[in-house]
Protein backbone atom coordinates (compact mmCIF):
# COMPACT_ATOMS: atom_id res chain seq x y z
CA UNK A 1 0.00 0.00 0.00
CA UNK A 2 1.46 3.86 -1.05
CA UNK A 3 2.01 5.97 1.93
CA UNK A 4 -1.13 7.88 3.05
CA UNK A 5 -1.47 11.35 1.37
CA UNK A 6 -4.15 12.69 3.90
CA UNK A 7 -3.96 12.74 7.63
CA UNK A 8 -7.32 13.40 9.84
CA UNK A 9 -6.82 14.02 13.25
CA UNK A 10 -9.48 13.42 15.32
CA UNK A 11 -10.44 10.40 13.34
CA UNK A 12 -12.30 8.29 16.24
CA UNK A 13 -14.67 11.22 16.75
CA UNK A 14 -18.11 12.34 15.51
CA UNK A 15 -16.84 14.65 12.41
CA UNK A 16 -13.75 12.69 11.58
CA UNK A 17 -14.69 9.04 11.78
CA UNK A 18 -17.28 10.53 8.75
CA UNK A 19 -14.22 12.52 6.97
CA UNK A 20 -12.29 9.24 7.13
CA UNK A 21 -15.16 7.09 5.33
CA UNK A 22 -15.59 10.09 2.61
CA UNK A 23 -11.80 10.41 2.11
CA UNK A 24 -11.52 6.64 1.77
CA UNK A 25 -14.81 6.39 -0.87
CA UNK A 26 -12.94 8.94 -2.85
CA UNK A 27 -10.04 6.66 -3.07
CA UNK A 28 -7.54 8.58 -1.00
CA UNK A 29 -4.81 7.19 0.94
CA UNK A 30 -5.78 7.79 4.70
CA UNK A 31 -4.12 8.06 8.23
CA UNK A 32 -6.53 8.44 10.97
CA UNK A 33 -4.75 10.13 14.31
CA UNK A 34 -6.97 8.67 17.22
CA UNK A 35 -6.38 8.65 20.97
CA UNK A 36 -4.89 5.85 22.29
CA UNK A 37 -7.35 2.92 22.79
CA UNK A 38 -9.62 4.73 20.09
CA UNK A 39 -8.33 2.71 17.49
CA UNK A 40 -11.01 -0.67 18.17
CA UNK A 41 -13.57 1.87 18.03
CA UNK A 42 -12.54 3.55 14.65
CA UNK A 43 -12.55 0.22 13.10
CA UNK A 44 -15.56 -1.38 14.48
CA UNK A 45 -17.36 1.70 13.01
CA UNK A 46 -15.83 2.04 9.45
CA UNK A 47 -16.85 -2.01 9.40
CA UNK A 48 -20.37 -1.29 10.45
CA UNK A 49 -20.84 0.89 7.41
CA UNK A 50 -18.94 -1.21 4.94
CA UNK A 51 -15.64 0.74 4.09
CA UNK A 52 -13.30 -0.70 2.70
CA UNK A 53 -9.97 0.07 5.13
CA UNK A 54 -7.32 -1.33 3.06
CA UNK A 55 -5.61 2.50 2.83
CA UNK A 56 -6.23 3.00 5.89
CA UNK A 57 -3.47 3.45 8.25
CA UNK A 58 -4.31 4.02 12.23
CA UNK A 59 -1.81 5.71 14.43
CA UNK A 60 -2.05 6.56 18.33
CA UNK A 61 -2.02 10.46 18.76
CA UNK A 62 -2.13 12.92 21.38
CA UNK A 63 -1.99 16.63 20.17
CA UNK A 64 -1.63 17.95 23.09
CA UNK A 65 2.15 15.53 23.41
CA UNK A 66 4.51 18.06 21.66
CA UNK A 67 5.42 14.78 19.31
CA UNK A 68 1.95 14.24 18.56
CA UNK A 69 1.96 10.45 19.52
CA UNK A 70 2.81 7.99 17.28
CA UNK A 71 2.83 11.03 14.59
CA UNK A 72 5.79 12.60 15.06
CA UNK A 73 7.46 9.02 14.32
CA UNK A 74 5.53 7.68 11.19
CA UNK A 75 7.20 8.32 7.39
CA UNK A 76 4.12 10.76 6.20
CA UNK A 77 6.35 12.77 4.02
CA UNK A 78 3.84 12.24 1.28
CA UNK A 79 0.74 13.60 3.25
CA UNK A 80 -0.84 16.73 1.31
CA UNK A 81 -3.57 17.49 3.18
CA UNK A 82 -4.08 17.67 6.89
CA UNK A 83 -7.37 17.65 8.63
CA UNK A 84 -7.68 18.79 12.41
CA UNK A 85 -11.05 17.69 13.74
CA UNK A 86 -9.67 17.09 17.14
CA UNK A 87 -10.64 18.88 19.89
CA UNK A 88 -12.20 19.12 23.51
CA UNK A 89 -16.14 19.63 22.53
CA UNK A 90 -18.14 19.81 25.97
CA UNK A 91 -19.69 22.02 28.45
CA UNK A 92 -18.08 22.40 31.78
CA UNK A 93 -14.36 21.87 30.97
CA UNK A 94 -11.56 22.57 32.69
CA UNK A 95 -9.79 25.85 31.38
CA UNK A 96 -6.67 24.36 31.22
CA UNK A 97 -7.44 21.30 29.42
CA UNK A 98 -9.56 23.28 26.74
CA UNK A 99 -6.23 25.47 26.40
CA UNK A 100 -3.87 22.17 25.93
CA UNK A 101 -5.99 20.51 22.82
CA UNK A 102 -8.18 23.39 21.77
CA UNK A 103 -5.48 26.09 21.22
CA UNK A 104 -1.99 24.32 21.91
CA UNK A 105 -2.56 20.91 20.11
CA UNK A 106 -3.77 22.90 17.48
CA UNK A 107 -0.94 24.82 16.68
CA UNK A 108 1.10 21.81 17.18
CA UNK A 109 -0.87 20.49 14.46
CA UNK A 110 -0.19 23.46 12.68
CA UNK A 111 3.34 23.73 13.06
CA UNK A 112 3.76 19.99 11.97
CA UNK A 113 1.93 20.42 8.80
CA UNK A 114 4.63 23.48 8.20
CA UNK A 115 7.28 20.59 8.03
CA UNK A 116 5.04 18.88 5.17
CA UNK A 117 7.49 18.86 1.96
CA UNK A 118 4.35 18.37 0.05
CA UNK A 119 1.69 20.19 1.42
CA UNK A 120 -1.39 21.70 -0.57
CA UNK A 121 -3.57 22.29 2.99
CA UNK A 122 -4.60 22.55 6.54
CA UNK A 123 -8.20 21.70 7.48
CA UNK A 124 -8.73 23.20 10.27
CA UNK A 125 -12.26 23.31 12.42
CA UNK A 126 -13.62 25.71 14.88
CA UNK A 127 -17.43 27.26 14.93
CA UNK A 128 -19.76 29.06 13.88
CA UNK A 129 -19.94 31.60 16.66
CA UNK A 130 -16.43 32.71 15.87
CA UNK A 131 -18.10 35.23 13.51
CA UNK A 132 -19.60 37.23 16.51
CA UNK A 133 -16.68 38.68 18.63
CA UNK A 134 -18.59 40.15 21.18
CA UNK A 135 -20.49 36.84 21.94
CA UNK A 136 -21.12 35.84 25.64
CA UNK A 137 -19.57 31.86 24.60
CA UNK A 138 -16.05 33.20 23.92
CA UNK A 139 -15.77 34.72 28.17
CA UNK A 140 -14.05 32.06 29.76
CA UNK A 141 -15.93 33.02 32.77
CA UNK A 142 -19.06 31.18 30.71
CA UNK A 143 -17.80 28.85 29.48
CA UNK A 144 -14.08 27.38 28.42
CA UNK A 145 -15.33 25.39 25.36
CA UNK A 146 -16.31 28.47 22.84
CA UNK A 147 -13.83 30.65 24.46
CA UNK A 148 -10.63 28.22 23.12
CA UNK A 149 -12.12 27.96 20.18
CA UNK A 150 -12.39 31.40 19.96
CA UNK A 151 -8.95 32.31 20.38
CA UNK A 152 -7.24 29.59 18.68
CA UNK A 153 -8.98 30.78 15.66
CA UNK A 154 -7.37 33.90 15.44
CA UNK A 155 -3.87 32.43 17.19
CA UNK A 156 -4.20 29.75 14.16
CA UNK A 157 -4.26 32.16 11.60
CA UNK A 158 -1.45 34.92 12.73
CA UNK A 159 0.59 31.20 12.87
CA UNK A 160 -0.55 30.44 9.68
CA UNK A 161 0.37 33.34 7.91
CA UNK A 162 3.83 33.68 9.70
CA UNK A 163 4.85 29.62 8.69
CA UNK A 164 3.24 30.32 5.07
CA UNK A 165 0.86 26.97 5.88
CA UNK A 166 -2.11 26.99 3.60
CA UNK A 167 -4.83 27.29 6.05
CA UNK A 168 -8.47 26.83 5.28
CA UNK A 169 -10.84 27.24 8.56
CA UNK A 170 -14.24 25.59 8.51
CA UNK A 171 -16.62 27.13 10.88
CA UNK A 172 -19.58 25.02 11.64
CA UNK A 173 -22.92 25.40 13.07
CA UNK A 174 -24.76 22.29 15.15
CA UNK A 175 -23.88 19.44 12.89
CA UNK A 176 -26.87 16.68 13.17
CA UNK A 177 -26.32 13.27 11.93
CA UNK A 178 -25.78 9.52 13.94
CA UNK A 179 -24.14 9.61 16.85
CA UNK A 180 -24.52 13.49 17.62
CA UNK A 181 -25.96 13.48 21.52
CA UNK A 182 -25.17 16.39 22.85
CA UNK A 183 -26.20 20.30 22.64
CA UNK A 184 -29.50 20.21 20.28
CA UNK A 185 -29.50 16.57 21.10
CA UNK A 186 -30.46 16.99 24.77
CA UNK A 187 -33.35 19.49 24.13
CA UNK A 188 -34.82 16.93 21.67
CA UNK A 189 -34.65 14.28 24.51
CA UNK A 190 -36.02 16.75 26.93
CA UNK A 191 -38.78 17.39 24.42
CA UNK A 192 -39.52 13.57 23.77
CA UNK A 193 -39.79 12.75 27.87
CA UNK A 194 -42.11 15.82 28.02
CA UNK A 195 -39.66 17.57 29.79
CA UNK A 196 -39.56 20.89 28.09
CA UNK A 197 -42.52 23.26 28.86
CA UNK A 198 -40.55 26.09 27.67
CA UNK A 199 -37.39 27.05 25.30
CA UNK A 200 -35.04 29.67 26.04
CA UNK A 201 -34.80 32.67 23.83
CA UNK A 202 -37.52 34.00 21.26
CA UNK A 203 -39.49 33.25 18.61
CA UNK A 204 -36.16 34.47 15.87
CA UNK A 205 -34.01 32.40 18.27
CA UNK A 206 -31.84 30.58 15.69
CA UNK A 207 -29.52 27.28 16.86
CA UNK A 208 -28.67 26.52 13.10
CA UNK A 209 -27.99 22.94 11.65
CA UNK A 210 -25.61 21.20 9.47
CA UNK A 211 -26.14 17.68 7.73
CA UNK A 212 -23.14 15.94 8.78
CA UNK A 213 -22.47 14.18 5.09
CA UNK A 214 -22.82 17.60 3.68
CA UNK A 215 -20.47 19.56 6.01
CA UNK A 216 -18.06 16.26 5.28
CA UNK A 217 -18.35 16.87 1.53
CA UNK A 218 -17.48 19.96 2.14
CA UNK A 219 -14.28 19.56 3.85
CA UNK A 220 -12.83 16.86 1.26
CA UNK A 221 -13.73 20.00 -1.30
CA UNK A 222 -11.88 22.61 0.32
CA UNK A 223 -8.49 21.22 -0.15
CA UNK A 224 -9.36 20.92 -4.12
CA UNK A 225 -10.22 24.28 -4.63
CA UNK A 226 -7.33 26.58 -4.90
CA UNK A 227 -8.63 29.72 -3.90
CA UNK A 228 -9.99 28.81 -0.12
CA UNK A 229 -6.45 29.27 0.82
CA UNK A 230 -6.49 31.60 3.68
CA UNK A 231 -9.85 32.01 3.88
CA UNK A 232 -13.19 30.77 6.73
CA UNK A 233 -15.99 29.71 6.00
CA UNK A 234 -19.30 29.88 7.80
CA UNK A 235 -21.26 26.78 6.86
CA UNK A 236 -24.47 26.06 7.94
CA UNK A 237 -27.96 24.99 6.77
CA UNK A 238 -29.42 28.65 5.57
CA UNK A 239 -33.07 26.58 5.78
CA UNK A 240 -32.62 26.20 9.59
CA UNK A 241 -35.94 27.59 11.12
CA UNK A 242 -35.46 29.62 14.67
CA UNK A 243 -35.81 27.63 17.62
CA UNK A 244 -39.30 26.86 18.31
CA UNK A 245 -40.45 26.05 14.77
CA UNK A 246 -37.82 23.73 14.98
CA UNK A 247 -39.01 22.27 18.23
CA UNK A 248 -42.31 21.73 16.59
CA UNK A 249 -41.50 20.56 12.83
CA UNK A 250 -39.54 17.70 15.80
CA UNK A 251 -42.59 17.37 17.96
CA UNK A 252 -45.10 16.69 14.72
CA UNK A 253 -43.18 13.94 13.92
CA UNK A 254 -42.39 12.56 17.45
CA UNK A 255 -46.27 12.89 17.93
CA UNK A 256 -45.51 14.76 21.53
CA UNK A 257 -46.62 18.12 22.21
CA UNK A 258 -44.06 21.36 21.76
CA UNK A 259 -43.66 24.12 24.26
CA UNK A 260 -45.44 27.28 23.38
CA UNK A 261 -43.84 29.73 26.17
CA UNK A 262 -40.06 31.17 25.67
CA UNK A 263 -38.31 32.77 27.71
CA UNK A 264 -35.42 35.63 27.30
CA UNK A 265 -32.02 34.22 27.65
CA UNK A 266 -30.95 36.98 29.80
CA UNK A 267 -33.46 35.69 32.22
CA UNK A 268 -33.07 31.91 32.32
CA UNK A 269 -29.38 32.97 32.97
CA UNK A 270 -30.05 35.06 35.96
CA UNK A 271 -31.80 31.71 37.68
CA UNK A 272 -30.42 29.02 39.35
CA UNK A 273 -28.93 25.96 36.98
CA UNK A 274 -31.36 23.65 39.72
CA UNK A 275 -34.31 25.16 38.30
CA UNK A 276 -33.73 25.72 34.80
CA UNK A 277 -31.64 22.61 34.20
CA UNK A 278 -29.65 24.56 31.78
CA UNK A 279 -25.77 26.13 32.40
CA UNK A 280 -24.79 29.52 31.74
CA UNK A 281 -22.68 27.74 28.92
CA UNK A 282 -25.52 26.26 26.91
CA UNK A 283 -27.52 29.45 27.20
CA UNK A 284 -24.30 31.51 24.95
CA UNK A 285 -25.03 29.51 21.51
CA UNK A 286 -28.57 30.77 21.55
CA UNK A 287 -29.06 34.02 20.27
CA UNK A 288 -31.04 36.33 17.40
CA UNK A 289 -28.06 36.71 14.87
CA UNK A 290 -27.73 35.58 11.27
CA UNK A 291 -24.99 34.62 9.52
CA UNK A 292 -23.64 35.41 6.06
CA UNK A 293 -22.70 31.60 4.24
CA UNK A 294 -22.32 33.29 1.08
CA UNK A 295 -18.58 32.42 0.78
CA UNK A 296 -19.14 28.73 1.50
CA UNK A 297 -22.35 28.54 -0.85
CA UNK A 298 -19.94 29.43 -3.49
CA UNK A 299 -17.30 26.78 -2.76
CA UNK A 300 -20.08 24.69 -3.04
CA UNK A 301 -21.87 25.79 -5.84
CA UNK A 302 -18.16 25.11 -7.54
CA UNK A 303 -17.74 21.76 -6.04
CA UNK A 304 -21.18 20.28 -6.96
CA UNK A 305 -22.84 20.11 -3.80
CA UNK A 306 -26.64 20.47 -2.97
CA UNK A 307 -28.22 21.29 0.71
CA UNK A 308 -30.13 18.15 1.75
CA UNK A 309 -33.71 18.91 2.28
CA UNK A 310 -33.87 20.50 6.03
CA UNK A 311 -36.90 18.89 7.23
CA UNK A 312 -35.85 15.20 6.07
CA UNK A 313 -32.64 15.26 7.44
CA UNK A 314 -34.08 16.57 10.96
CA UNK A 315 -36.59 13.73 10.95
CA UNK A 316 -33.61 11.41 9.94
CA UNK A 317 -31.93 12.55 12.89
CA UNK A 318 -34.74 12.46 15.60
CA UNK A 319 -35.34 8.53 14.74
CA UNK A 320 -31.84 8.17 14.77
CA UNK A 321 -32.27 9.79 18.87
CA UNK A 322 -35.33 7.77 19.75
CA UNK A 323 -33.89 4.86 18.01
CA UNK A 324 -31.14 4.86 20.08
CA UNK A 325 -32.37 6.29 23.15
CA UNK A 326 -30.39 9.10 22.85
CA UNK A 327 -26.65 7.39 22.84
CA UNK A 328 -27.06 5.30 25.37
CA UNK A 329 -27.24 2.01 22.69
CA UNK A 330 -26.99 0.78 19.35
CA UNK A 331 -29.69 2.46 16.87
CA UNK A 332 -31.69 0.55 14.81
CA UNK A 333 -31.50 1.94 11.55
CA UNK A 334 -34.60 0.39 9.76
CA UNK A 335 -36.54 1.87 12.62
CA UNK A 336 -38.27 4.89 12.39
CA UNK A 337 -41.80 7.16 13.00
CA UNK A 338 -44.30 5.91 10.55
CA UNK A 339 -47.41 8.52 11.00
CA UNK A 340 -48.25 8.23 14.54
CA UNK A 341 -46.78 4.51 14.43
CA UNK A 342 -42.86 3.79 15.55
CA UNK A 343 -41.83 0.94 13.27
CA UNK A 344 -38.90 -1.28 12.35
CA UNK A 345 -37.57 -2.98 9.19
CA UNK A 346 -39.22 -3.57 5.72
CA UNK A 347 -42.10 -1.27 5.39
CA UNK A 348 -43.06 -2.62 1.89
CA UNK A 349 -42.42 -6.09 1.16
CA UNK A 350 -41.65 -8.13 4.86
CA UNK A 351 -42.48 -11.60 4.86
CA UNK A 352 -43.53 -11.12 8.59
CA UNK A 353 -45.06 -7.99 10.31
CA UNK A 354 -44.62 -8.76 14.71
CA UNK A 355 -46.70 -6.65 16.73
CA UNK A 356 -45.58 -7.29 20.66
CA UNK A 357 -47.58 -7.89 24.23
CA UNK A 358 -47.18 -5.64 27.10
CA UNK A 359 -45.49 -4.12 28.79
CA UNK A 360 -42.31 -4.77 26.13
CA UNK A 361 -42.34 -3.02 22.84
CA UNK A 362 -41.50 -4.10 19.45
CA UNK A 363 -37.80 -4.25 20.67
CA UNK A 364 -38.87 -7.45 22.26
CA UNK A 365 -38.93 -8.92 18.28
CA UNK A 366 -35.58 -8.12 17.60
CA UNK A 367 -33.77 -11.31 18.13
CA UNK A 368 -36.35 -13.40 16.46
CA UNK A 369 -35.86 -11.49 13.54
CA UNK A 370 -32.29 -11.42 13.17
CA UNK A 371 -32.94 -15.22 13.26
CA UNK A 372 -35.71 -15.75 10.80
CA UNK A 373 -32.61 -14.18 7.83
CA UNK A 374 -35.50 -12.61 5.67
CA UNK A 375 -37.21 -9.51 5.71
CA UNK A 376 -39.77 -8.90 8.74
CA UNK A 377 -41.37 -5.54 10.44
CA UNK A 378 -42.50 -4.56 13.73
CA UNK A 379 -44.10 -2.01 15.23
CA UNK A 380 -45.13 -0.48 18.49
CA UNK A 381 -48.79 -0.89 19.55
CA UNK A 382 -50.58 2.53 19.30
CA UNK A 383 -50.26 4.70 22.48
CA UNK A 384 -47.15 2.38 23.90
CA UNK A 385 -43.91 2.20 23.48
CA UNK A 386 -42.51 4.65 21.40
CA UNK A 387 -46.23 4.94 18.51
CA UNK A 388 -48.43 8.07 19.65
CA UNK A 389 -51.91 6.74 21.28
CA UNK A 390 -54.68 6.18 18.28
CA UNK A 391 -58.13 6.83 18.54
CA UNK A 392 -59.18 2.97 19.20
CA UNK A 393 -56.65 2.32 21.60
CA UNK A 394 -53.48 -0.34 21.26
CA UNK A 395 -56.04 -2.99 20.37
CA UNK A 396 -57.01 -1.70 17.26
CA UNK A 397 -56.74 -2.84 13.54
CA UNK A 398 -53.49 -2.31 11.79
CA UNK A 399 -54.30 -0.66 8.74
CA UNK A 400 -51.78 2.37 9.56
CA UNK A 401 -49.03 0.25 9.47
CA UNK A 402 -50.46 -2.76 6.46
CA UNK A 403 -51.09 0.70 3.95
CA UNK A 404 -47.35 0.55 2.54
CA UNK A 405 -47.28 -3.12 2.92
CA UNK A 406 -47.38 -5.22 -1.12
CA UNK A 407 -46.16 -8.53 0.06
CA UNK A 408 -48.43 -11.43 1.71
CA UNK A 409 -46.91 -11.61 5.18
CA UNK A 410 -47.37 -13.83 8.06
CA UNK A 411 -48.49 -11.98 10.70
CA UNK A 412 -47.32 -12.26 14.38
CA UNK A 413 -48.56 -11.61 17.35
CA UNK A 414 -47.59 -11.88 20.93
CA UNK A 415 -49.82 -11.51 23.81
CA UNK A 416 -52.20 -8.91 23.54
CA UNK A 417 -50.88 -8.22 20.07
CA UNK A 418 -52.43 -11.34 18.88
CA UNK A 419 -55.87 -9.80 18.92
CA UNK A 420 -55.26 -6.60 16.49
CA UNK A 421 -53.80 -9.39 14.33
CA UNK A 422 -56.56 -11.30 14.04
CA UNK A 423 -58.81 -8.84 13.12
CA UNK A 424 -56.55 -7.37 10.50
CA UNK A 425 -56.69 -11.28 9.07
CA UNK A 426 -60.50 -11.38 9.41
CA UNK A 427 -61.41 -7.95 7.83
CA UNK A 428 -58.32 -8.09 5.12
CA UNK A 429 -58.05 -12.16 4.74
CA UNK A 430 -56.54 -11.81 1.11
CA UNK A 431 -53.63 -9.55 2.29
CA UNK A 432 -52.02 -12.45 4.84
CA UNK A 433 -50.47 -15.39 4.54
CA UNK A 434 -51.25 -16.54 7.91
CA UNK A 435 -51.27 -15.78 11.42
CA UNK A 436 -49.14 -17.15 13.93
CA UNK A 437 -50.02 -16.15 17.36
CA UNK A 438 -47.74 -16.58 20.59
CA UNK A 439 -49.22 -16.98 24.07
CA UNK A 440 -52.00 -15.56 23.33
CA UNK A 441 -53.43 -14.28 26.46
CA UNK A 442 -57.44 -14.80 25.26
CA UNK A 443 -56.61 -18.70 25.73
CA UNK A 444 -54.35 -18.68 28.92
CA UNK A 445 -55.22 -17.57 32.76
CA UNK A 446 -55.68 -14.17 33.31
CA UNK A 447 -53.16 -11.41 33.70
CA UNK A 448 -50.66 -10.64 36.19
CA UNK A 449 -51.79 -9.13 39.73
CA UNK A 450 -50.08 -6.18 39.01
CA UNK A 451 -53.03 -4.87 36.16
CA UNK A 452 -55.06 -5.02 39.07
CA UNK A 453 -53.73 -2.83 41.57
CA UNK A 454 -54.35 0.94 42.36
CA UNK A 455 -51.03 2.32 41.86
CA UNK A 456 -50.20 -0.60 39.08
CA UNK A 457 -49.18 2.52 36.46
CA UNK A 458 -46.57 4.29 38.98
CA UNK A 459 -45.05 0.97 39.93
CA UNK A 460 -44.11 0.16 36.46
CA UNK A 461 -42.88 3.75 35.26
CA UNK A 462 -40.89 3.19 38.07
CA UNK A 463 -39.56 -0.30 37.71
CA UNK A 464 -35.74 -1.00 36.82
CA UNK A 465 -34.38 -3.14 33.72
CA UNK A 466 -33.44 -6.05 36.59
CA UNK A 467 -36.69 -5.78 38.17
CA UNK A 468 -38.87 -5.47 34.79
CA UNK A 469 -37.00 -8.92 33.49
CA UNK A 470 -37.76 -10.57 36.66
CA UNK A 471 -41.46 -9.51 36.85
CA UNK A 472 -41.34 -10.89 33.18
CA UNK A 473 -39.33 -13.87 34.15
CA UNK A 474 -36.86 -13.20 31.11
CA UNK A 475 -33.16 -12.28 30.82
CA UNK A 476 -32.33 -8.31 31.39
CA UNK A 477 -31.34 -7.15 27.80
CA UNK A 478 -31.52 -4.25 25.28
CA UNK A 479 -35.06 -5.65 24.74
CA UNK A 480 -36.04 -5.41 28.66
CA UNK A 481 -34.56 -1.63 28.47
CA UNK A 482 -36.34 -0.42 25.44
CA UNK A 483 -39.55 -1.82 27.67
CA UNK A 484 -38.57 -0.08 30.41
CA UNK A 485 -37.45 3.42 28.37
CA UNK A 486 -40.84 3.28 27.23
CA UNK A 487 -42.83 2.81 30.64
CA UNK A 488 -41.42 5.90 31.58
CA UNK A 489 -42.63 8.19 29.02
CA UNK A 490 -45.71 10.25 29.72
CA UNK A 491 -49.02 8.08 29.66
CA UNK A 492 -47.28 5.38 28.70
CA UNK A 493 -46.97 3.22 31.47
CA UNK A 494 -51.11 4.27 32.07
CA UNK A 495 -51.82 3.27 29.14
CA UNK A 496 -50.25 0.05 29.60
CA UNK A 497 -52.00 -0.83 32.29
CA UNK A 498 -55.57 0.42 30.93
CA UNK A 499 -55.09 -2.20 28.10
CA UNK A 500 -53.69 -4.97 30.01
CA UNK A 501 -57.17 -4.24 32.32
CA UNK A 502 -59.21 -4.27 29.08
CA UNK A 503 -57.90 -7.42 27.69
CA UNK A 504 -58.40 -9.38 30.87
CA UNK A 505 -61.95 -8.46 30.85
CA UNK A 506 -64.49 -11.76 30.25
CA UNK A 507 -65.90 -9.92 27.40
CA UNK A 508 -62.80 -9.00 25.64
CA UNK A 509 -61.46 -12.14 25.98
CA UNK A 510 -64.49 -13.66 24.49
CA UNK A 511 -64.58 -11.56 21.56
CA UNK A 512 -60.75 -12.65 20.56
CA UNK A 513 -61.53 -16.44 21.01
CA UNK A 514 -64.81 -15.85 18.35
CA UNK A 515 -62.05 -14.17 16.54
CA UNK A 516 -60.29 -16.84 16.43
CA UNK A 517 -62.89 -19.65 16.14
CA UNK A 518 -63.95 -17.71 12.83
CA UNK A 519 -60.54 -16.97 11.24
CA UNK A 520 -60.57 -17.75 7.16
CA UNK A 521 -56.71 -17.95 7.14
CA UNK A 522 -54.16 -20.60 9.04
CA UNK A 523 -53.42 -20.16 12.56
CA UNK A 524 -50.98 -21.58 14.34
CA UNK A 525 -50.48 -21.18 18.28
CA UNK A 526 -47.07 -20.98 19.85
CA UNK A 527 -46.73 -21.59 23.95
CA UNK A 528 -44.06 -22.21 26.40
CA UNK A 529 -44.91 -25.39 28.51
CA UNK A 530 -44.79 -23.24 31.54
CA UNK A 531 -47.66 -20.90 30.56
CA UNK A 532 -49.86 -23.68 28.70
CA UNK A 533 -53.23 -22.56 27.17
CA UNK A 534 -56.28 -22.72 29.63
CA UNK A 535 -59.11 -22.39 26.35
CA UNK A 536 -59.55 -24.89 23.71
CA UNK A 537 -58.24 -23.69 20.64
CA UNK A 538 -58.65 -25.52 16.87
CA UNK A 539 -55.85 -24.54 15.58
CA UNK A 540 -52.47 -26.13 15.61
CA UNK A 541 -50.43 -25.68 18.62
CA UNK A 542 -46.39 -25.86 19.17
CA UNK A 543 -45.54 -25.84 22.90
CA UNK A 544 -42.17 -24.93 23.65
CA UNK A 545 -40.35 -26.85 26.93
CA UNK A 546 -39.47 -24.71 29.48
CA UNK A 547 -40.94 -21.48 28.44
CA UNK A 548 -42.95 -19.23 29.95
CA UNK A 549 -44.93 -16.31 28.92
CA UNK A 550 -42.26 -15.03 26.59
CA UNK A 551 -41.11 -17.60 24.65
CA UNK A 552 -39.56 -14.95 21.95
CA UNK A 553 -37.45 -13.28 24.35
CA UNK A 554 -36.13 -16.75 26.10
CA UNK A 555 -36.12 -18.76 23.02
CA UNK A 556 -35.70 -17.18 20.17
CA UNK A 557 -33.92 -19.51 18.10
CA UNK A 558 -36.65 -21.52 18.56
CA UNK A 559 -39.43 -19.52 17.91
CA UNK A 560 -37.91 -18.41 14.64
CA UNK A 561 -37.59 -21.84 13.55
CA UNK A 562 -41.39 -22.21 14.80
CA UNK A 563 -42.08 -18.91 12.16
CA UNK A 564 -40.47 -20.17 9.25
CA UNK A 565 -41.97 -23.60 9.81
CA UNK A 566 -45.22 -22.11 10.05
CA UNK A 567 -45.08 -19.58 6.88
CA UNK A 568 -43.56 -22.84 4.38
CA UNK A 569 -47.04 -24.61 5.52
CA UNK A 570 -48.97 -21.68 5.18
CA UNK A 571 -47.65 -21.11 1.55
CA UNK A 572 -47.65 -24.74 0.57
CA UNK A 573 -51.89 -24.69 1.33
CA UNK A 574 -52.11 -21.50 -0.22
CA UNK A 575 -50.59 -22.91 -3.57
CA UNK A 576 -52.74 -26.47 -3.04
CA UNK A 577 -55.67 -23.91 -2.70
Amino acid sequence: MSTPDTLVFGAAGFIGRALVARLLEQGRTVAAAVRPGSEPRLRAWLDGRQVDRRRLTVLAADITDPELGAVGSARLDDVRDVYNCAAQFAFGLDPALARAVNIDGAVRVLRWSAQRPRLRRLVHITGYRVTVPESAEHNYAVGAYGASKFEADRILQEEAIATGVPLSIANPSTVIGPGQYIGLAELIRDLWYGRLPALPGSAETLLPILDLDYFVAFLTALPQDPDTAGESYTVLDPASPPLPDLMRLLARHMNVRAPHLTIPVSLVARLPRWVTGVDRERLAFLADERYDTSAAEAVAARAGLVMPATEQIVRTWADHLVSSRFGTTDADPAAGFQGRLWVSGDRHTPEFVLLHGLPTDSEAWREVRERTGVATLAADLPGLGRSAPGPAGPDHRIDELMDAVTSRPVLVGHSLGCVPVLRYAATHPDRVAGVVLVSPAFLQRRGPWITRTPLAAAYLRRLSADRLAALLRVPPGPAIESAGAGLRRGGVARRTVAALRSATRPRSRAAARALLAEATVPVHIVVGSDDPLTSAATAPTTVIDGAGHNPHLTHPEHVAQILTSSQNMFTTNMFHA
